[in-house]
């Protein structure tokens, strides 16, 4: 019996520069994402002797306190979802499907909450609603501190995220649906049902589940405003910073990764039987005025917009307020206090230094791996499908997670990389890997409007495919680029979770330095942290509109008449 020989696969030399890329890509996601993940598994699988056993799970179970704990991150969760989620929905939809005057103004206060650390939520509330707050009286006998004040600061913080997605869902629509159902006479309620949240409900669906995640694996504001209300995420930092018991908090850990994994499990599920709401033949709706719907959700989005400018606006007060609520005289202190003893501006730098290097690191990154995988060869095969499913797993993984998994990985005395723990560059690698999923997606979304006949017309005219990407693909992308640039700058500005293990007393970060401040009991010299946080965002912010108006209107092709 002959046998038939079957030659490997063979590469054609003008794969070979970008497989060896995007095997460079793939290796640096694996080390700084599923090298953390495996040794956080690991760790909470062994027992003190370094043998493989559940004794360290069974003991944390065992421990009092942690089904409490869990239960208590799940519906605390759960709540807020359920006040943000509809919040953000009658926003949205005022925001797209009404003829509401300033909608660019009040979408800026929408997503007004990005521009700080959650923590401000938390220290805004505190200063409302705390003991010394200034609308104590609303709360009676009952306390800010513990669940009333995680929810209300987590739905403060978590609102943009899902005004952000629900925006999108609702602005495109078929106008020929709602001309249908105004000629059968179905009234607006049946209208809003039948269409509307059919249409947007991949969207909701999305939302609930991005702000479910983000509330469990929220730290920054239940160790602010939690007081003795115990979750899971407060209980992974005290058994890793307070005890120094990494095994119990990987075990916290893996056990908050699971129900962020399950969330976001569901959500790829929904997502696969997404079908398109605005086909080729469709009409786009546009809102006709209606003075009693415009009137309501005027009034409903001035109002939201005002307890967000509230919680935002007292905080940074605070900053300014001689000793709350005592003295309300206007003052610069908590400045110059900080800048010279308490190290603001030290941590204020190096949170600068941060983010200009995690954008300037991982925009590139970021793209040209969007870019190998969407516009090479590989797009089909089985490398970039590793890649992708990598670039994905981010999304899924809490800051705190990561970085603890960090900590067991890279300060491991085996590790010959040891030397980058607590170093700047884990720092800019583990923040960009942190926030890759929302970057990757926002490359390639901009990649795959492109159309593949640029690079088939590029290889028939022997153009080198490095100057078909910048003469013509980097620039149609310009503005993607700059978004990926914004997002991660922002991020890296404002995050807490991830740091709050690996930052070494060089590298203080601004985020952190306000969660230490208010531990030392420093609330002015903290809201002057965060004044500083929000006041750089918004510039960069400001900075970056500036610059895309500037790139599109020297694109004249953007411009030209469709």
């Amino acid at each position: 019996m002959s046998t038939v020989a079957v030659p490997w696969p063979r590469v054609a030399p003008a794969e070979t520069g970008p497989r060896l890329l995007l095997l460079g890509a793939a290796a640096l996601l694996a080390l700084f994402l599923l090298a953390p993940l495996a040794a956080l598994l690991g760790q909470s699988l062994v027992d003190d002797a370094g043998q493989w056993s559940l004794a360290r799970v069974r003991e944390f179970a065992a421990t009092p306190g942690v089904a409490t704990a869990a239960w208590n991150t799940l519906w605390v969760a759960a709540l807020v979802t359920a006040i943000t989620v509809p919040l953000a929905f009658v926003y949205a939809y005022a925001l797209q499907r009404s003829t509401l005057p300033g909608k660019p103004l009040w979408r800026v206060f929408g997503l007004s909450p990005l521009l700080g650390p959650s923590l401000i939520g938390a220290v805004g509330v505190i200063q409302w609603f705390g003991n010394q707050g200034l609308a104590k009286s609303w709360m009676g006998d009952a306390s800010i501190y513990g669940a009333p004040g995680i929810v209300l600061a987590t739905v403060f913080a978590a609102f943009p995220h899902a005004l952000m997605i629900l925006v999108v869902a609702l602005a495109h629509a078929d106008a020929r649906l709602y001309e249908a159902a105004d000629a059968l006479r179905a009234s607006r309620w049946r209208r809003f049902v039948t269409v509307t949240l059919p249409a947007a409900r991949y969207g909701l669906v999305s939302a609930a589940l991005v702000v479910f995640a983000y509330s469990v694996s929220e730290f920054g504001i239940p160790k602010v405003v939690g007081g003795n209300f115990p979750v899971l995420a407060v209980e992974i930092y005290v058994q890793a910073v307070g005890l120094h018991n990494f095994g119990r908090g990987a075990v916290v850990a893996l056990l908050l990764l699971t129900p962020v994994l399950l969330a976001f499990g569901v959500d790829r599920l929904v997502q696969r039987r997404q079908q398109a709401s605005l086909t080729a033949r469709a009409v786009p709706y546009v809102a006709r005025p209606e003075p009693l719907r415009d009137g309501l959700l005027l009034a409903f989005v001035a109002v939201v917009a005002a307890a967000l400018l509230a919680v935002l606006g007292m905080a940074l007060a605070t900053s300014f307020i001689t000793f709350w609520p005592y003295n309300l005289a206007p003052t610069l202190r908590h400045y110059t206090w900080g800048l010279a003893e308490a190290g603001v501006g030290d941590a204020w730098f190096n949170s600068l230094r941060l983010a200009l290097a995690t954008a300037l690191v991982g925009t590139p990154f970021v793209f040209g791996t969007a870019w190998l995988i969407e516009k090479t060869g590989l797009r089909d095969g089985r490398l970039a499908a590793a890649v992708q499913a990598l670039a994905s797993l981010p999304m899924g993984v809490p800051g705190l997670v990561l970085g603890i998994g960090c900590i067991l990985f890279f300060n491991h005395p085996g590790n010959p990389l040891g030397g980058l723990y607590r170093g700047f560059p884990l720092l800019v690698a583990v923040t960009v890997v942190h926030y890759y999923s929302a970057c990757h997606l926002t490359a390639l979304t901009a990649l795959k409007s492109l159309d593949r006949e640029f690079e088939a017309v590029s290889a028939s005219l022997k153009v080198a495919r490095w100057r078909t990407f910048w003469r013509v693909t980097l620039p149609v992308c310009g503005p993607a680029v700059m978004e990926i640039a914004r997002y991660l700058f922002i991020n890296a500005m404002t995050t807490v979770s991830a740091l709050v293990f690996l930052y070494s007393p060089e590298t203080l970060p601004a985020s952190v330095s306000i969660l230490n401040l208010d531990e030392a009991g420093d609330l002015g010299p903290a809201a002057a942290m965060a004044a500083l946080v929000v006041a750089t965002t918004a510039a960069y912010s400001l900075l970056h509109a500036i610059a895309e108006r500037l790139l599109r209107s020297r694109q004249a092709w953007r411009l030209a008449p469709r």
